[in-house]
């Protein structure tokens, strides 16, 4: 393998390095992809079930993705800092343990029955997360042609994709079933079981990504370190309003996903009991798994700009149609949201690294910073729907979308700083 560490431009030191070890490195990837995407939905089970073990109002159960994608908003910055330095391979396995101290943590919340500690052991395993969000995002958008960053992006986050559509399988079975089968007590064990599982599951990954050799891609000269540390990230506008689209984008699909068990729960909607309605939120996930995978294949050809206003435009009227509408068709067009996500998150995230060379770390932590849209957007929709009902809610996310499409035909096309 070439030495990669000698270069300060992430995208030459791939062209150097041979075809094999970036297939071999994309691959290892997809498992990380894969657990933060499993982890992150899990947060769609635990909010029902902690919303009725302490009897939480819609805003109050927000708690559980403030703390959770509030961890993006702390801990980015600093994050995209010590992966400047440490660099993305150290990063990722600094991130892996966080996050299994973070699962560890539900056990004694269980134990004790804190909602508070409950939201303190979520905060960590976010900060786990977070970590690897900056490590793992820039990394693969710069292993190979900057051309095709938003396909490599979208192929790998499908399998992110793939960990959010067994999480709701995996949490209904374990964690909501003994709350709504009268012949089951509900007990502690109900989310120490699989979180201990989970724990074990980041610790062999820690392990493995220690001793796994993947390219350096130039973060260890000093010439790189001040670059990606430095404040001249902010200066592109499209770095900026891509932020803006990670917020908003990362807020309207928590806040659907958040809300869909209550949503499907509802008798005019589906009338399902808490465990069952979870088992749909696998058809949401699952929709974007399978976009994800078109959509690695059609921005090949496709401009991923018109793609992503495409998406955007659809979610908008499957948004509007949940909102008017009751029922099968209801539940079906905001269950079909999730495929019009699919190609959002690293589409934008792609789109606003572009041109941003040696300033590629910091921008990826200012996007990762914007994840905590994930925090504000659903504590918004929760006051909504405590005020006016759940479906009014929807439309914070709709207006989410909107911008969304705006980025995709004109935001990402914002003139760029002269050099």
């Amino acid at each position: 393998m070439a030495d990669a560490s000698i270069s300060t431009d992430p995208i030459s030191a791939v062209d150097n390095d041979n075809t094999s070890n970036t297939r071999f490195a994309l691959i290892a990837l997809t498992s990380l992809f894969f657990m933060w995407g499993f982890l992150t939905c899990l947060n769609d089970i635990l909010i029902p079930y902690l919303k009725a073990q302490f009897s939480l109002s819609y805003a109050q159960a927000m708690l559980v993705q403030f703390c959770f994608f509030g961890a993006y908003f702390l801990v980015s910055i600093p994050a995209g800092a010590l992966v400047g330095r440490i660099g993305y391979q150290k990063g990722i396995v600094v991130g892996l343990m966080i996050a299994c101290l973070g699962c560890l943590l539900f056990y004694p919340s269980a134990s004790f029955a804190s909602y508070g500690m409950f939201l303190t052991a979520l905060f960590v395993l976010a900060a786990g997360i977070t970590t690897l969000q900056v490590a793992a995002n820039p990394y693969v958008s710069v292993l190979g042609p900057a051309k095709t960053a938003s396909s490599r992006l979208t192929l790998t986050q499908a399998f992110n994709s793939f960990g959010t559509t067994v999480a709701p399988l995996f949490g209904s079975w374990l964690i909501l079933a003994a709350s709504h089968d009268p012949s089951l007590e509900p007990s502690a064990s109900d989310v120490q079981v699989p979180y201990l599982i989970l724990a074990g599951a980041l610790f062999a990954l820690a392990l493995l990504f220690m001793v796994l050799k993947l390219p350096l891609l130039g973060l260890k000269t000093p010439a790189a370190l001040g670059q990606n540390l430095g404040g001249s990230a902010w200066r592109y506008p499209h770095l900026v309003l891509g932020a803006v689209g990670i917020f908003l984008y990362v807020g309207a699909e928590v806040a659907i996903g958040s809300f869909l068990v209550s949503f499907l729960a509802q008798p005019e909607i589906g009338g399902l009991n808490h465990a069952e309605a979870a088992n749909y939120i696998a058809y949401y996930f699952g929709g974007a798994m399978v976009g994800r995978f078109i959509g690695a294949a059609v921005m090949q050809k496709v401009a991923a700009g018109r793609a992503l206003a495409f998406n955007a435009c659809c979610a908008v009227v499957l948004v509007g149609i949940a909102i008017v509408s009751a029922g099968t068709l209801a539940m079906w067009a905001l269950l079909l949201v999730g495929l019009c996500n699919s190609i959002m998150f690293p589409t934008i995230f792609s789109l606003a690294l572009q041109d941003l060379k040696q300033h590629t770390s910091q921008g990826s932590g200012i996007l990762c910073l914007a994840i905590v849209g994930g925090a504000v957007i659903p504590m918004l929709a929760g006051f909504f729907a405590d005020q006016w009902g759940l479906q009014a809610a929807f439309a914070l996310p709709l207006v989410c979308y909107l911008y969304i499409a705006f980025y995709g035909t004109r935001g990402c096309h914002a003139a760029r700083p002269q050099a």
